[in-house]
């Protein structure tokens, strides 16, 4: 079996238990060596596992190797940063291996976007405030509906163009702003700011960061979900107003 892996944001312990598990039986390891940490694996791979760095590796080439991990019988894992299905470029792999009649499976796993989160100390929705996030890059101008977040992959090397096209969508000038570098990495970095003042405080930083724009940053907005009011019943609680 071939295994799509999700390796996590870059902490060597926030890949999952079901990928590290299946990575330690591996015989076969093709991992994104310009983002995946190599830590995970030395940490993981087997004395005799054959390991490929992707990076420098044509899809042609790639699938080559998971071809002959097939044809050998040998398990056979390719290691995606975060979760592979965001920015992956799995689908063509996935495409390749289904034309080959070849099985394979994926494993989801942690992505930058939410250690990014946890980096941040805050969660990406607001009751009665925010409930909609876009993950997007700098591309297309999709308009930006009221109350909407958003999170962009890929677009730190022009921090600049990305917080000028969230503001022509619809998002104020003034829209509370961050910039989370290798989130989760011993050297992360959280960058505050507005998207007006954001690419002065992050000059420098051009790969490697989620760009996040919204209120759920806002410390000053109190809004608490009504999950665990007292006054709101569910399936499992009733509440005080019918007691």
């Amino acid at each position: 079996m071939i295994y799509f892996i999700g390796a996590g944001p870059g902490s060597v312990d926030l890949i999952t238990v079901r990928g590290a598990e299946l990575l330690s039986r591996a015989g076969i390891i093709i991992y994104a060596g310009s983002l995946v940490n190599p830590e995970l694996v030395k940490k993981y791979a087997r004395e005799d596992c054959r390991v490929y760095d992707s990076a420098s590796m044509t899809l042609d080439e790639i699938i080559a190797v998971l071809v002959d991990g097939h044809n050998s019988g040998i398990l056979t894992v390719r290691l995606h940063s975060g979760d592979p299905a965001l920015y992956g470029a799995v689908r063509e792999q996935f495409e390749a291996l289904r034309e080959r009649g070849i099985p394979f499976e994926v494993v989801p796993g942690v992505s930058s976007l939410f250690a990014a989160s946890a980096a941040l100390k805050t969660e990406y929705m607001i009751p009665g405030q925010v409930q909609t996030l876009v993950i997007s890059r700098v591309a297309g101008r999709t308009p930006a509906p009221e109350g909407e977040s958003a999170a962009l992959f890929l677009s730190a090397g022009m921090l600049e163009s990305a917080c000028h096209e969230l503001i022509a969508r619809g998002f104020t000038p003034d829209t509370p702003a961050a910039l989370v570098y290798r989130a989760s990495w011993p050297d992360e970095r959280v960058i505050h700011g507005t998207l007006e003042t954001l690419p002065e405080l992050a000059q420098g930083i051009t790969k490697s960061a989620i760009i996040l724009a919204g209120d759920f940053l806002n410390t000053e907005i109190h809004s608490a979900s009504h999950l665990y009011s007292k006054d709101f019943t569910h399936e499992y609680r009733n509440s005080s107003l019918h007691e």
